[in-house]
């Protein structure tokens, strides 16, 4: 049986910021974009019920994986044993002179 590494923990919250859910994220290896995934799902459900998502205990791993993403992992009440809120930014894409358009991916149709 391989080893799990603990990722981080991770705590849904409601609007009033009362725990409401919890669990861990690990893996046998480090973690991939796969996991960073599972919690920006996570992030954008809490949302859209009106809470968040705290982690915890975040490994440096995934925390740099969480930066590459463009996805903000900030510090909240750092009294409170180093929580942090994970928190989906929109952004909108940018455009760069020869980018293709939809009407480009019809034309090669």
């Amino acid at each position: 049986m391989m080893a799990t590494e603990r990722w981080c923990r991770v705590t849904m919250v409601g609007a009033d910021g009362t725990a409401l859910a919890g669990g861990t994220l690990e893996g046998s290896r480090a973690p991939d974009l796969a996991a960073v995934d599972d919690l920006a799902r996570l992030a954008l459900e809490a949302k859209r019920r009106g809470g968040g998502v705290r982690l915890s205990e975040v490994s440096p791993a995934l925390r740099a994986l969480l930066d590459l993403a463009g996805l903000v992992v900030e510090v909240e009440g750092e009294a409170e044993g180093g929580e942090k809120t994970l928190r989906i930014q929109q952004g909108q894409e940018e455009h760069h002179a020869g980018d293709l358009t939809p009407g480009d991916l019809e034309d090669l149709e």
